[in-house]
């Protein structure tokens, strides 16, 4: 675990990439742990050292909560719009973007592939922070910041006296922006990334894979982060002009590899991201593939 002054970063399996998370521990009084979704051997030595008393989770993504049952003395936080969803499995999917792609018939299936551990977890969060409000972890300056676009209520904790952020799935893989569920937004996506660039900080870190960066690094990568989304834009872009019908373009593989297209949830995530590209070029399923016929 690396130290910096009173925050110890929790590392996940294989560099922390999903479906694990880098977490941050608060070392004070309150015991405060930053989502919980790091190497679990390594969170339960931090609990037996230290203690956990409070989890506070940025948002509902499994990879940021999965381990929240592991401490059920300890009080769980989300935020305050994704309080109703985290509590209930119908909430996930529909977030998700699993009603949306497949109905009711949709969610039923995926119930069935879905770890216990992991349903017990979404009823173990007992309360909400707020956002944009100053706490104070045993003197550690927090604020929990709103930066929707990854999902509607994603939290970014901020350290103003330290000078460091947890910018979570703000995360610059080579994979690029993540606003796949029905939750998401790529517009919110970028506000939200151009307003981390403001932030008086000198670390950020990141929830998953690359891990710190100063400022400069940040701003550099954010550019280069961004950048996917209008790739992809051109891309299903160039399809639909080829008058291919949405459901062909979910089978290229815009997102995810086409090889592991053939898993459900990777499946409904690419529709899903589809679509949302598809609004952003005005372009509606129903109208596709009629709407470029003039060009061919």
């Amino acid at each position: 675990m690396k130290r910096m002054g009173p925050l110890m970063i929790i590392e996940g399996k294989n560099n922390s990439k999903v479906p694990y998370s880098r977490n941050i521990f608060i070392d004070c009084p309150e015991k405060v742990l930053i989502d919980c979704g790091a190497d679990p051997q390594t969170l339960l030595e931090v609990n037996d050292q230290f203690g956990i008393e409070l989890i506070v989770n940025t948002h509902y993504h499994p990879d940021h909560t999965q381990y929240n049952h592991l401490f059920p003395k300890a009080q769980k936080w989300i935020n305050p719009l994704e309080f109703e969803t985290a509590r209930s499995i119908e909430g996930i999917a529909k977030a998700n973007g699993i009603y949306e792609e497949w109905g009711e018939a949709g969610i039923e299936q995926w119930k069935k592939q879905l770890p216990q551990e992991w349903v017990n977890n979404l009823q173990q969060i007992s309360g909400t922070y707020q956002y944009e409000v100053e706490y104070c972890f045993g003197g550690v300056k927090t604020v929990l910041l709103h930066t929707p676009g990854h999902t509607a209520g994603l939290s970014s904790p901020y350290f103003p006296e330290l000078g460091v952020v947890y910018v979570g799935d703000y995360d610059m893989t080579t994979f690029g922006p993540w606003y796949n569920g029905t939750d998401g937004s790529i517009e919110d996506f970028i506000e939200s990334g151009k307003r981390l660039l403001t932030l008086d900080a000198d670390t950020f870190i990141t929830g998953h894979q690359k891990g710190l960066f100063t400022k400069q690094e940040f701003q550099s990568e954010m550019q280069r982060f961004l950048e996917v989304i209008d790739k992809r834009d051109e891309m299903i872009d160039y399809y639909a002009r080829q008058g291919l019908s949405f459901e062909e373009l979910t089978n290229i593989g815009i997102f995810y590899p086409k090889e592991v297209l053939k898993v459900p949830i990777f499946k409904t995530w690419e529709r899903c991201g589809i679509r949302k590209h598809l609004r952003r070029l005005n372009l509606t399923v129903s109208e596709m593939p009629k709407a470029y016929a003039v060009t061919k």
